[in-house]
């Protein structure tokens, strides 16, 4: 039986990562894929562990050769992911999990339906500030019009967040580590048809809780919080973030 395929998306500074290591070390059977950048390493980042760096000459010959299920270029790095992870993950019937940005999740949904997406939300700008402070200190220098900048994409990929099957706000972190186990659980729970016991039954409701159809009253103080006042569909978040981008 294939696996189930969840994606994960988060503007950057978020705590994605922290709570994908929580997870990973709490949840069986759950692979994660390992992106492709051309951005350097960060800190303690090992090859093959947090990312697979590799020069934006490789990287734009994989996809010369197709060799990518969706990618993306970010702040003037390529960020992707291999077909091959898809294929092996599923072909020995494991749950693999995707990180990846709000475009490239776009493209993974219109190719995997099926998959399972999940955004994660900072609480607030000032607390997405701080962090990305936090981690460009450890990193040895903080560029105040680095901040900006990603605070200003982080609006725009906030606006997405509808697309999503559920919905994070990443302001206690072990809330926000439960609440990722029991989406996968959930998951698993309804697709493999298993008994619902009691503790089922549970990680259902905090599951169910998460959906983006539930999550209004968690949601709304922190799109007031960036400013986002119309979330509702449709192709304008998207395209602005894109051109953006381009800029």
């Amino acid at each position: 039986m294939a696996g189930i395929l969840f994606i994960i998306s988060a503007p950057s500074g978020s705590g994605k990562s922290t709570i994908v290591n929580q997870l990973r070390s709490l949840v069986a059977g759950l692979e994660f894929s390992v992106s492709w950048t051309t951005r350097g390493p960060r800190g303690s980042e090992v090859d093959s562990r947090e990312y697979h760096f590799t020069t934006r000459e490789h990287f734009e010959e994989m996809i010369r050769h197709d060799e990518f299920l969706e990618y993306a270029e970010v702040f003037g790095n390529y960020y992707g992911t291999a077909r091959s992870t898809l294929r092996e993950a599923f072909a020995h019937g494991r749950d693999l999990l995707l990180d990846i940005d709000v475009q490239g999740a776009g493209q993974v949904r219109r190719k995997c339906p099926e998959a399972v997406s999940i955004f994660l939300m900072p609480p607030s700008p000032e607390v997405l500030a701080l962090r990305l402070r936090n981690r460009s200190r450890a990193e040895g220098v903080v560029r105040e019009a680095e901040i900006e900048k990603r605070l200003a994409r982080a609006r725009l990929e906030i606006e997405n967040y509808r697309e999503y099957s559920y919905i994070l706000v990443n302001d206690i972190l072990d809330r926000a580590v439960e609440e990722m186990a029991a989406i996968v659980a959930g998951e698993r729970i309804r697709r493999n048809g298993a008994g619902e016991t009691p503790d089922d039954e549970r990680l259902l409701q905090i599951a169910d809780g998460c959906r983006t159809a539930n999550s209004e009253a968690r949601v709304r103080p922190v799109l007031d919080a960036f400013g986002v006042t119309d979330s509702t569909g449709g192709p304008g978040p998207r395209h602005r973030m894109r051109a953006e981008e381009q800029a």
